[in-house]
């Protein structure tokens, strides 16, 4: 791995040193690329000179030069900080994974770190470098690697990938599940609304029409008119929260917001951290980079803390009105863990759970067998939501699908077993 040795400055002379820092950009830089960050050689470039701009004297000033030309977007970051610290300080990268992956802990000694993300620790492989670089043995070689690999994928690796936890995914699953996301649909259940329309097949008269029709022909007939309740799909908002501990489980629903955005009408889509921020506008956009790109500039307290009472409250003075009429469904995503302890947290929604027609909480921590709803924050969310459901694999996505295409049961009744617990 990479080690630091020049001393920096904003000198042309390429020296050895500098020589060596360069060659060692160009290797982070194809990590960054296997760990699914989009860098080309451009970037590259743009890396060593801003190093020769601000130099390798303050690490500091080195991170965040090199971060300002490799991180695009917020949900980037927290790939580009674990590549990093791997990168340019642990020499011995390998035998660390290893490790973390056989611990053998002495009694007594300090618990294991927590281990680098999927795709990060697939970017520092040994075979890595040359799958990027393209080089290392022969065109036949290639093609037989790639028949092998085109057979692998059959049913049974779709139902692994279909089961597989997004926080465990590498890379190359990662660009898979997102394109198995942007395929679904979400055809939930019509509802019936207060307005009429004409209904040839006779299923209620409508007075006024029979009366007008009656006063044009001069009363000496008076044909029926028939009308029937018009139905539609009820308006979908969906709440999500981008702090630290959900950052890495957003950042893959974003893209089923924006399927679902671009699928159907009346839906509105909400971040919250310690602010709430709409990005129903954006994620209007066709193209799914730039509706991202938008999100991150408007999303300013991602992967941050969490005030989930504060949040809500903002809800629901300024937008509750305006997006849970005509019987909304209302999706909650959030693991509960809030700053403030549960601070307001359930007169907030008590308030929301009254003004939309279902309200489903969507929880990352409902993957673990022995969760328990200990928190302040979760005791204060679950007695006003109707369904409590994990999210955390295509599998739990699909689930939800289904689970809005079904009538709604009564309320409260999906989260009646983890109240008893409480």
């Amino acid at each position: 791995m990479a080690v630091i040795t020049t001393t920096g400055g904003n000198g042309a002379d390429h020296s050895p040193a500098e020589s060596k820092l360069v060659v060692n950009l160009m290797h982070f830089a194809r990590a960054l690329r296997v760990a699914g960050l989009p860098i080309g050689p451009g970037k590259v470039l743009d890396a060593v000179n801003a190093i020769r701009a601000v130099g390798v004297g303050n690490r500091g000033d080195f991170y965040w030069a090199l971060h300002a030309v490799f991180v695009n977007r917020h949900d980037q970051h927290e790939v580009f900080d674990q590549a990093f610290h791997i990168f340019w300080r642990d020499p011995k990268i390998l035998e660390r994974l290893m490790g973390m992956s056989m611990p053998d802990l002495e009694p007594g000694s300090a618990p294991p770190e927590e281990p680098p993300m999927r795709r990060v620790q697939d970017a520092f492989r040994p075979d890595s470098e040359e799958k990027s670089e393209g080089e290392g043995g022969d065109k036949g070689e290639k093609d037989e690697e790639e028949t092998e690999y085109d057979s692998v994928m059959t049913a049974s690796s779709r139902e692994l990938l279909h089961g597989m936890d997004f926080d465990e995914m590498s890379a190359e699953e990662v660009a898979r599940a997102k394109a198995a996301i942007a395929r679904m649909r979400l055809p939930i259940q019509l509802v019936k609304m207060r307005r009429f329309r004409p209904d040839p097949r006779r299923a209620r008269i409508d007075m006024r029409a029979t009366l007008r029709s009656a006063l044009r022909s001069g009363g000496a007939t008076i044909p029926l008119k028939w009308k029937r309740r018009s139905q539609r799909p009820p308006p979908l908002v969906i709440l999500c929260d981008i702090s630290g501990s959900m950052s890495r489980y957003s950042r893959m629903l974003l893209h089923f917001m924006h399927a679902v955005s671009n699928d159907r009408s009346r839906v509105h889509v909400f971040l919250f951290g310690t602010r709430l921020t709409n990005i129903t506008r954006h994620l209007r956009e066709r193209d799914i980079d730039l509706a991202l790109a938008k999100v991150s500039e408007a999303a300013e307290d991602w992967s941050g803390g969490t005030r989930i009472g504060a949040a809500l409250h903002e809800f629901n003075t300024h937008w509750g009105r305006r997006v849970l009429g005509q019987g909304a469904v209302m999706l909650l995503i959030s693991d509960g863990l809030d700053r403030d302890a549960g601070r307001g947290l359930e007169i907030e929604m008590e308030r929301l759970h009254k003004s939309c027609r279902r309200l489903i909480w969507l929880n990352p921590l409902l993957r673990f067998e022995g969760f328990q709803p200990k928190s302040q924050g979760i005791q204060a969310i679950l007695p006003h939501v109707d369904e409590f459901r994990p999210v955390h694999n295509l599998e739990s996505l699909d689930q939800l699908i289904a689970a809005l295409n079904r009538p709604a049961g009564r309320r409260l009744e999906g989260a009646s077993e983890w109240l008893k617990m409480m």
